[in-house]
């Protein structure tokens, strides 16, 4: 799958890059056609402790599926965002095959 991570106003280090990477391959596990993941990483300008939000826009045939998470760390956001995507791939799976 084709991961595309932007982040406007700062740049990521590549271990960023690559923990995001491997999150969004595990997702093929519960859906295998997926076509790519876009990915953004945003500071918040507060002063509040979780100002980084990451928002990821997923692409499936037919649809885009979008999760955007606040938290503490882009690590944190990027392992909520792939739990929630888990779990609405599996609703998708389960709607695809019980309508066939």
């Amino acid at each position: 799958m084709k991961v595309n991570v932007q982040t406007p106003h700062f740049v990521a280090d590549q271990k960023l890059i690559n923990f995001i990477q491997k999150k969004m391959d595990k997702l093929e596990k519960f859906y295998d056609h997926i076509i790519y993941a876009d990915v953004f990483l945003k500071l918040e300008n507060t002063s509040d402790r979780q100002n980084k939000i990451v928002e990821i826009l997923l692409s499936v045939p037919g649809n885009e599926l979008i999760v955007k998470k606040q938290a503490k760390s882009f690590e944190e956001g990027a392992d909520n965002c792939a739990h929630s995507l888990e779990r609405l791939l599996m609703r998708r799976k389960q709607k695809i095959r019980a309508s066939a």
